[in-house]
């Protein structure tokens, strides 16, 4: 089959900078960008934690975190963080949660309202939702989500999950972003040739996120594709 190649992404939050180079590449119906195609082996990603979470758990993309600030009810709810790793909090706009602990950002959020709205701030941190026992379908799909995983899924049955692909949809181009050693890594697969038994359907796991490519692009994630200088986002290293 040939030289196979990953792309390692050094930090949580570049994982939407390769979804901009995947999705930026083309919106025809091909195949064609950055991300490493006929991958043999993607590699099992590193095992979610089956207990409690431990104080030293680090916040990741697509985690709900339950945060309350004492006395502003208006303020205090369920966010999710983004696939940058950051979270939208009223006033005070993004911040960066990815790779903190849940005290470390109870912390970081406590200074930001402090510096220009409350006066001690009383808040408090927590995990409601770990995306490590998820998985995420984003992009082209009818019911965009995350899933709960509770056995053996494949890419297409992730797919399924979010209602399948919509009309709007390059089915040629499906990416997986994955967490292997500690390191982010994407491969790309084709639908298409799945469904007609040309490639094999790829196992998902906990903590995978699935971005079918298209031209049903959010606002908000064409914005943040634009910010980036693509061409110095990527590592790649052969196996």
């Amino acid at each position: 089959m040939g030289t196979f190649r990953f792309f390692e992404l050094r930090h949580s939050g570049l994982i939407v900078v390769a979804l901009a180079a995947f999705g930026l590449a083309s919106c025809a119906d091909t195949r064609g960008g950055p991300i490493p195609y006929d991958v043999s082996d993607f590699g099992v990603p590193d095992s979610p934690s089956t207990t409690a979470l431990a104080s030293t758990y680090k916040i990741a993309p697509m985690d709900t975190l339950a945060i309350k600030v004492f006395g502003l009810e208006k303020i205090s709810g369920d966010y999710q963080v983004d696939l940058l790793g950051n979270v939208a909090m009223p006033l005070i706009g993004d911040v960066a949660a990815a790779d903190l602990t849940p005290s470390q950002f109870d912390d970081l959020l406590t200074q930001e309202y402090s510096q220009k709205y409350l006066e001690n701030p009383d808040i408090s941190v927590g995990i409601k939702a770990s995306a490590g026992r998820i998985v995420t379908v984003d992009g082209s799909v009818q019911r965009a989500g995350s899933f709960p995983v509770g056995g053996p899924m494949t890419l297409m049955q992730a797919v399924a999950l979010a209602g399948g692909v919509d009309d709007r949809a390059n089915a040629h181009r499906v990416a997986i972003f994955r967490t292997i050693d500690g390191k982010r890594q994407a491969a790309a697969f084709d639908l298409v040739s799945i469904r007609h038994g040309e490639m094999q359907d790829p196992p998902v796991y906990a903590g995978d996120i699935v971005v079918v490519d298209g031209s049903s692009i959010k606002d908000a994630q064409r914005k943040i594709f634009q910010s980036f200088p693509l061409l110095t986002v990527f590592r790649p290293f052969i196996l």
